[in-house]
């Protein structure tokens, strides 16, 4: 069965969008008519959902002033999937990101069920008329700025494509996302909401997922810093982070992240002093500087918290040091689920897989699927197979066993007395 894919609208497109108007529409007078939606098609933005060659999918815009417009959202009823429907407005979004909108607005028929895919992807209803609209997440302003700090703003639905981790992502989202989406509410409860954060736990554990799936949550641009590339910058790392700081100040609102924080941040000491000693005291104090301003979060990662200094990690620096640790029975069982191809999942014996990847992270457990479904294809390859995939139980149980673990049972073992005495919930 081949998969949806989204992509930009060619000309030998139009014969599509039409049958798509007019099934979407039935009995509703349209609020654009289809000379109005192919002129946009041609002369605007559009991206369409394709399924073997037949348009299944589109969504139209075209902006005025400060404004854009949905002038045409629609998707065939046997494709009407919330990844479908997301992955068009996302790819409408993007196109029309660099015009510098305020929001992506659209008016749609007045009737049970026309709206329940912009609602469920950021949409809200302003009147009795149907109007609906969503903010874009950054403004005509910073767009130079966020290009200039390779910022980036992510998919709206990456925190629903977390498998499994229940745990980790309701701790996360009553820690840091409504406090910070919703300070109203947090305020009544005297929350304070979160200005920094380290996220600690074994290499290949999700932690850099998360920090985007926080981002994504928040509808907050991502920001991701590279030590490794800033100290090529004149003046050297530490001056580099404090201009990249100080560009970030100017956005209304960032998710900033540094992974593998403890090599500008390790332990200070000896003689002669590090020479990353200075970056370190000076990221401390940009620590502290951020802290003073809302609508921004620095979210930081480390697979060795023990290597970090002291002081990052006393109150008053980061709100909360939380550890991301091996993914428990339940979220194995989602992260299979994931990644093993939907006809087959339920041929398949998940709890014997799921018990067989007990100790592996997310990203085991990613390359074993994907192992398994490669050494299937290259099978039916061999066989001149080309029928439905042979993928069986035992399949995914041998590529578990070439899998070789990313996290040892010693430094498991360490990170469970870390849990105990460093993290701060």
């Amino acid at each position: 069965m081949s998969r949806t894919r989204i992509r930009d609208f060619h000309d030998d497109d139009l014969d599509g969008i039409v049958r798509l108007w007019e099934d979407s529409h039935d009995d509703d007078a349209p609020v654009y008519a289809l000379s109005e939606v192919i002129a946009s098609c041609q002369a605007d933005h559009a991206v369409v959902a394709v399924r073997d060659d037949e348009i299944v999918g589109a969504a139209v815009g075209r902006a005025a002033h400060a404004q854009g417009w949905v002038v045409f959202f629609a998707v065939a009823p046997h494709e009407r999937t919330d990844r479908v429907e997301a992955g068009l407005l996302d790819a409408l979004e993007r196109r029309m990101a660099p015009l510098g909108l305020g929001k992506l607005s659209i008016l749609v028929a007045d009737r049970a069920g026309a709206i329940d895919g912009l609602t469920a992807n950021g949409f809200e209803a302003r009147t009795q008329l149907r109007y609906l609209e969503r903010q874009m997440p950054v403004q005509r302003r910073e767009l130079d700025l966020l290009k200039g700090v390779g910022g980036r703003i992510l998919p709206r639905h990456l925190w629903d494509a977390v498998s499994g981790m229940q745990l980790e992502k309701d701790l996360l989202e009553e820690r840091l996302v409504v406090p910070l989406s919703r300070p109203d509410l947090a305020d009544r409860f005297g929350v304070v909401p979160p200005r920094a954060v380290m996220l600690f736990g074994p290499p290949g554990t999700g932690k850099t997922t998360f920090a985007k799936a926080v981002a994504s949550r928040l509808d907050w641009p991502f920001v991701e810093l590279f030590p490794s590339r800033l100290s090529g910058e004149p003046g050297g790392l530490a001056a580099a982070l404090r201009a990249t700081f100080e560009m970030i100040g100017e956005l209304e609102h960032a998710v900033v992240f540094i992974d593998e924080v403890e090599e500008i941040a390790a332990r200070r000491g000896g003689e002669p002093p590090s020479p990353m000693q200075g970056v370190t005291n000076e990221l401390l104090k940009l620590v502290a500087e951020f802290r003073e301003r809302e609508g921004r979060l620095l979210v930081c990662a480390t697979n060795f918290v023990r290597a970090l200094d002291a002081a990052f990690l006393r109150h008053g620096r980061f709100d909360y040091v939380i550890p991301i640790g091996l993914p428990d029975e339940e979220a194995r069982r989602a992260i299979w689920r994931r990644y093993v191809p939907s006809q087959l999942v339920d041929g398949l014996d998940l709890d014997a897989l799921v018990d067989a990847s007990d100790g592996l992270t997310p990203a085991d457990i990613e390359y074993a699927a994907r192992r398994a479904s490669q050494e299937a294809l290259a099978r039916a390859l061999r066989d001149g197979e080309t029928g439905e995939a042979d993928l069986g139980t035992d399949d995914y149980l041998a590529a578990l066993g070439a899998t070789r673990a990313t996290v040892s049972e010693e430094t498991a073992r360490e990170f469970r007395d870390d849990v105990q005495t460093i993290a701060r919930l």
